[in-house]
C-alpha cells in the first residue's frame, strides 16, 4: 500500500472518530434540534448501513470502510439526542426494528444488496436534501455544526482517492462524488445562514 493511500485511509479513520462529535456538542449546548433534520439523519444512517453491508459482503480491504461502524454508532447517538429534543424518543423502537430487519434483508440475495447499494446514492443524497430543506425553512443553522460537515467533505474526498487506488468500484465512486457535492452544498448553506444571523445581530 502506497504512502498516499495509507495517509488517506488513516486520516479518514481519525476524522470519522470525531466526525459527529461537534454536531452532538452543538445539540447538547443548545438543548434544541432546531435546524437539524431528523428525516435527513435517518436517511443518512440507512445509507451508511447499506454501504457497510455491501463492502463487508464483497470483502473489500478493511481500511477502505472501517469507519462505517464508527459513524453508524455516532449517528445512532445523534438520533437519540434529536428524538429527545423533538419529543419523539418513543419512536426509537420502531426505528430500531426497521434498521435491524433491513440489515438482514440486504444479505438474503446478492441482487437485493447490489440494487440497494445503487439506490443508496439516492438515499444519501436525499438525506442531504432533507437537511438543506430544513435549513431553508428555519433559516437558522445555529444547531448545525459546520465542523462536522467540513470533516464529512474531507472524508468523501479521501474516499474518492482510496476507491480509485484500490477497488475502482464505479458504484462506490459515483456515490462518494455525489455525496461530496451535497456535503459542500450543505456546508455552504450553514455558513450562509450563520453569516446572515450575525448581520441581523
Amino acid at each position: 500500500m502506497g504512502l498516499g493511500l495509507e495517509v488517506a485511509n488513516w486520516s479518514t479513520l481519525l476524522a470519522c472518530l470525531v466526525l459527529k462529535l461537534p454536531q452532538g456538542l452543538a445539540l447538547l449546548a443548545a438543548k434544541s434540534a432546531r435546524g437539524f433534520s431528523l428525516e435527513g439523519l435517518l436517511l443518512e444512517l440507512a445509507g451508511f448501513l447499506v454501504c457497510f453491508r455491501y463492502m463487508s459482503y464483497y470483502s473489500y480491504p478493511l481500511p477502505t470502510y472501517v469507519e462505517y461502524p464508527i459513524i453508524i454508532v455516532q449517528d445512532v447517538i445523534l438520533l437519540l439526542f434529536v428524538l429527545h429534543y423533538t419529543g419523539k424518543l418513543k419512536h426509537i423502537l420502531p426505528y430500531t426494528a426497521i434498521f435491524v430487519s433491513g440489515w438482514y434483508i440486504l444479505s438474503l440475495q446478492k441482487w437485493i444488496l447490489d440494487l440497494t447499494m445503487n439506490l443508496s446514492t439516492l438515499i444519501s443524497a436525499a438525506s442531504k436534501l432533507m437537511q438543506l430543506q430544513c435549513l431553508w425553512q428555519t433559516r437558522d443553522s445555529g444547531q448545525v455544526s459546520a465542523t462536522t460537515w467540513s470533516l464529512a467533505i474531507y472524508t468523501c474526498a479521501a474516499r474518492i482517492y482510496t476507491t480509485l487506488m484500490t477497488t475502482n468500484d464505479a458504484t462506490v465512486l459515483v456515490r462518494f462524488i455525489v455525496i461530496l457535492a451535497m456535503n459542500i452544498w450543505v456546508l455552504a448553506t450553514v455558513l450562509y445562514y450563520r453569516k446572515t444571523a450575525k448581520k441581523i445581530d
